[in-house]
């Protein structure tokens, strides 16, 4: 019975790197290889058994957005002028000169700017920024010869003098009493000192 039994060799799979017998091998390597697995869901697991309905997918925003255009150069420019100030900045520093001043900034091309505060922002900050300063300019009260938002900013920046609370006013007021006080009895010691070493 030894002899009649077929005689198995042993060759590579075609589909998997195993070396094994053909006739047993191959049909199951290919069945597991060729049928498309589900992907496994975790959400799904977690899911089952719960009241909880299953969650449904939301379309990803069909709206395509604009490729922005690259400024490569720009940046590359700002990048070659800040090594350059950096070494200036170096090379002033061994040599005990004043420092130079520094580069100006450079302009983002891709912000927007706010047409009230002047400010600059990426586009999704300056959506919800300009909605906001625009608001808060319309509360501002300017004085009758102002029209621009610049000189409305610069109204807003100037210092004004703090007022006094009452309590803070009456505290002052009870300080620079002492010190007063406190004055008169030292003019009286001096005058008395110097009457006793005559």
């Amino acid at each position: 019975s030894v002899g009649l039994e077929p005689k198995l060799e042993f060759y590579p799979s075609r589909f998997c790197f195993f070396f094994a017998s053909q006739l047993r091998h191959e049909p199951i390597c290919r069945k597991v290889f060729t049928k498309k697995r589900k992907t496994f869901s975790s959400l799904k697991q977690r899911l089952q058994g719960t009241e909880i309905p299953s969650v449904k997918k939301q379309p990803p925003p069909s709206k395509k957005q604009p490729e922005k255009k690259s400024n490569w150069r720009q940046l590359h420019e700002d990048f070659i002028n800040a090594i350059q100030s950096a070494k200036q900045v170096t090379k002033a520093m061994k040599e005990g000169r004043p420092l130079p001043p520094p580069p100006p900034p450079s302009i983002n091309p891709d912000y927007i700017q706010c047409p009230y505060c002047l400010r600059r922002f990426n586009e999704a900050a300056a959506e919800r920024h300009i909605s906001f300063c625009k608001e808060q300019a319309s509360r501002r009260v300017f004085a009758p010869g102002q029209k621009s938002a610049k000189q409305g900013k610069q109204q807003m920046t100037q210092r004004r003098e703090p007022t006094l609370t009452g309590a803070v006013e009456s505290l002052l007021q009870n300080r620079v009493q002492e010190a007063a006080i406190a004055g008169k009895k030292l003019q009286l010691q001096v005058r008395s000192c110097n009457r006793l070493s005559k």
